[in-house]
């Protein structure tokens, strides 16, 4: 059996509530988008895809040896924006403060990973929280502007001291996530 998997960072209930809050003030705007429901709202380490049961034990034991290496770290929840570009925008974000950690710790993520077969992420890793998808222009310009009134948010700090690896079901009303397994970082004292 096969299922759709991903390596994320969960946020904290109030850092979600206010990314929940900011939604529904975007939501006000006649503008097609579809929305991430705040309580699914992650960040995405690694997207592996369609995922062997069988396989999960090695990438949980690989996944493992990533992240015995690195100590808990804190992260920015700061900004939004859209990608690729304000004129056609595609994708609403709230923004991650690019970390040096944070981006060494996706990269030795990526590359035990595609040990295992998983394709690497062709573009640079950029940490967001997808909070919607655009499906067409209609009404974007004035989210635009809206979204101006953000770009400088800062919705707090956090710290990381864990992974998830996560499951993803795709239903009519939308993905649902189940955490497989949690991953600490660092050395534990039952591991001395």
């Amino acid at each position: 059996m096969y299922l759709r998997c991903f390596v994320s960072i969960e946020l904290p209930e109030p850092i979600k509530q206010d990314i929940g809050k900011l939604i529904e003030i975007f939501k006000k705007h006649n503008v097609d988008v579809k929305w991430v429901d705040y309580k699914n709202i992650h960040l995405t380490l690694k997207f592996l895809g369609k995922t062997s049961e069988d396989l999960l034990p090695r990438v949980l034991e690989s996944l493992r040896k990533v992240a015995i290496s690195y100590e808990p770290l804190y992260i920015k929840v700061c900004k939004a924006g859209v990608f690729p570009n304000r004129k056609y925008p595609r994708v609403i974000w709230v923004g991650i403060e690019d970390s040096e950690t944070l981006g060494r710790l996706q990269g030795d993520i990526e590359n035990s990973i595609a040990l295992f077969g998983f394709q690497r992420e062709e573009r640079a890793f950029h940490p967001h929280l997808t909070v919607g998808r655009v499906r067409s222009q209609r009404g974007t310009e004035t989210l635009m502007n809206e979204l101006d009134d953000y770009k400088e948010k800062d919705f707090g700090a956090i710290e990381v001291t864990n992974l998830k690896l996560m499951q993803s079901e795709l239903k009519p009303t939308g993905a649902q996530y189940h955490c497989l397994y949690e991953i600490p970082l660092g050395r534990r004292e039952d591991d001395k």
